[in-house]
């Protein structure tokens, strides 16, 4: 077979920014574009190598002098909830997700501007417009899914939908070896239910079914109090520099 120079994905760097988890520090990335027939099977070897994807983008940190940011993934088969995660399931056992095709709607834009402004709003999406929105959700060639958290009603059960007002959503890209929670965000007045956690714990078990034995999680960022939620998802693994390996703990920043 002979292969041409199109056929391997491009590389480029961006320029450096203030970083939005650590003050003082700057950041910079290095990205690829994921268009085309093989965008899914470039955006799993990407993922595995600790890139994330943001519409039709691959992207990960290349700080010249930091590496605070670490890919982690939860150990779908091993991963126990704890106490206070099996009371999170109870107190939000009236929930239900539909995974649907990638569609943005306008209960959607509405319920993420109301999320943006309670929770992020010095954040640098707060001024996304619907159309940017719309972009997020549905600009993408690779294998996606939106899931909708919706109270369960009398008529779920047949319908496979929860009903009434939207409460949550995930975007939700599909692995060869697991599911990566994209981007999320929740009914901000019902933060007491701990939403943000009930979606991952729903993550995990969603992987679980479907055989997969990863849920990638994103970034933990070293120093950032923001970030440190997703160590409560144990086993955890984290990318180092010779690959993927379960710790106990973080490892230290260089």
């Amino acid at each position: 077979m002979t292969h041409h120079p199109t056929d391997a994905p491009q590389f480029f760097l961006t320029a450096p920014t203030n970083c939005p988890y650590l003050p003082g520090r700057q950041e910079r990335k290095v990205f690829t574009h994921l268009i085309g027939e093989r965008a899914s099977a470039m955006n799993h070897i990407l993922s595995q190598g600790g890139f994330r994807r943001s519409q039709n983008i691959a992207y990960r940190p290349a700080c010249e002098t930091c590496r605070a940011c670490m890919s982690v993934r939860v150990r779908v088969d091993e991963f126990r909830p704890d106490k206070s995660m099996r009371r999170n399931l109870a107190a939000n056992s009236t929930l239900m997700g539909a995974e649907l095709p990638p569609m943005a709607t306008g209960e959607q834009y509405s319920l993420f501007r109301d999320y943006l402004e309670s929770r992020h709003a010095d954040g640098g999406m707060i001024d996304m417009s619907v159309l940017d929105y719309t972009m997020m959700v549905e600009d993408t060639h690779v294998e996606t899914m939106v899931i909708e958290y919706r109270r369960r009603g009398p008529d779920s059960f047949l319908s496979g939908m929860g009903e009434g007002p939207l409460i949550g959503m995930v975007l939700t890209d599909v692995l060869n070896d697991g599911l990566s929670m994209v981007y999320s965000f929740y009914d901000p007045t019902q933060s007491s239910l701990g939403l943000g956690t009930f979606m991952i714990l729903d993550h995990i078990e969603r992987a679980r079914r479907r055989g997969f034995p990863y849920l990638y999680l994103g970034y933990w960022v070293n120093g950032s109090r923001k970030m440190d939620y997703k160590r409560r998802f144990q086993p955890l693994e984290y990318l180092l520099p010779h690959g993927w390996e379960q710790l106990d703990e973080p490892p230290e920043a260089d």
